[in-house]
């Protein structure tokens, strides 16, 4: 992700590998990092035929927006679009969201279709490319990444090619989300979810998702937050609140007339509350001292006082597929291909 901003939502994508020497294919699997999925096509024409195949749906951004019904009474030159954050989350729910390509690595020099004739002929504008290249055809490709028809090169002679490679395949996944959540983003700007632009929230993100090995994570409504997830499927919710949604729970349980030290937790901002069971405010009925999480406070643009839920009882997380069973799907379904 960039230093200065968390995307709305993000997990793990396929990469295909195009070369037509099936030895190279096959060595390179082995190199990989060990976490990647990856499909290996050695004809050209095979994979262009199934990455142009894949049938036409909404992108994840047009499936989060629609036109509002409460915007009828305005005059036709205004229109009214609804974001739908509750969606963002779903799409964990989504059993074929790790199969979505998001990186395609083909070699320039074959016979059959050379890798720059096979970018120009990708239906899907959204797809990251990469070209392996000879040094002798390195002019072609600089060319190509100047026109913006790749992303990047890699020499297949450079020493460092899979770590290069690897690399490479990180830092573009992660452009891949940027580029489909910035319609997200660019709404969020007007109002909600301002932690996703602080830099200094970022930063804390990032080494929260590397301390709980977080796969993938998805902006979440109520609480305001982030639900995310390693690769077995174990959730946890990260709840952001500043000081003035602090202030509004207290203000809140102070008028349904909570207990003296929920009041005094909330009111000192030690505790940041999750009233999941209640639609995310303070009633009668709740179970208040069950609710109650540490706060970490984090300076950035704002106040920001954060709390990790490990499996947030609010979602209903009991069918999702994890990553790892795709990757186990994934293997078994290759290897029975090559047989």
């Amino acid at each position: 992700m960039r230093q200065n901003e968390i995307p709305p939502f993000y997990f793990p994508t396929t990469v295909v590998f195009i070369d037509d020497s099936p030895d190279f294919l096959a060595n390179l699997s082995l190199q990989l990092d060990a976490g990647l999925a990856y499909r290996l096509y050695d004809s050209p024409a095979e994979a262009l035929a199934v990455l142009n195949g894949a049938p036409a749906e909404p992108s994840l951004a047009e499936r989060f927006f629609s036109v509002s019904r409460h915007g009828e009474e305005l005059p036709f030159s205004h229109h009214v679009i609804d974001l739908n954050l509750d969606a963002i989350a779903r799409e964990v729910h989504n059993e074929h969201r790790f199969e979505q390509v998001s990186v395609v690595v083909v070699d320039y020099d074959m016979p059959e279709i050379d890798g720059l004739e096979l970018c120009r002929r990708l239906g899907n504008p959204t797809l990251k490319k990469v070209l392996l290249t000879g040094k002798a055809d390195e002019k072609v490709a600089v060319q190509a990444f100047n026109q913006g028809l790749i992303d990047r090169f890699i020499l297949k002679q450079d020493p460092d090619v899979i770590p290069v490679l690897n690399r490479a395949i990180v830092d573009l996944q992660l452009a891949y989300f940027e580029s489909l959540g910035r319609t997200v983003m660019d709404t969020l700007a007007l109002g909600s979810h301002a932690f996703l632009r602080d830099p200094v929230f970022a930063e804390e993100f990032r080494q929260i998702c590397n301390r709980l090995d977080i796969v993938e994570f998805y902006l979440t409504a109520l609480p305001e937050g982030i639900l995310m997830l390693d690769a077995d499927g174990v959730a946890s919710l990260l709840i952001v609140q500043t000081e003035e949604d602090m202030l509004s729970h207290y203000e809140i349980a102070y008028d349904q007339a909570a207990p003296p030290p929920l009041l005094s937790a909330l009111k000192s901002n030690r505790m940041v509350p999750y009233f999941w069971q209640t639609g995310g405010e303070y009633g009668p009925d709740c179970d208040w001292q069950s609710c109650l999480y540490p706060a970490t406070e984090l300076k950035g643009r704002d106040w920001y006082y954060y709390a990790v839920v490990p499996n947030p009882a609010g979602f209903q997380l009991g069918t999702v597929i994890p990553y790892n069973a795709f990757l186990v799907w994934l293997d078994k379904e290759s290897s029975a291909s090559f047989a």
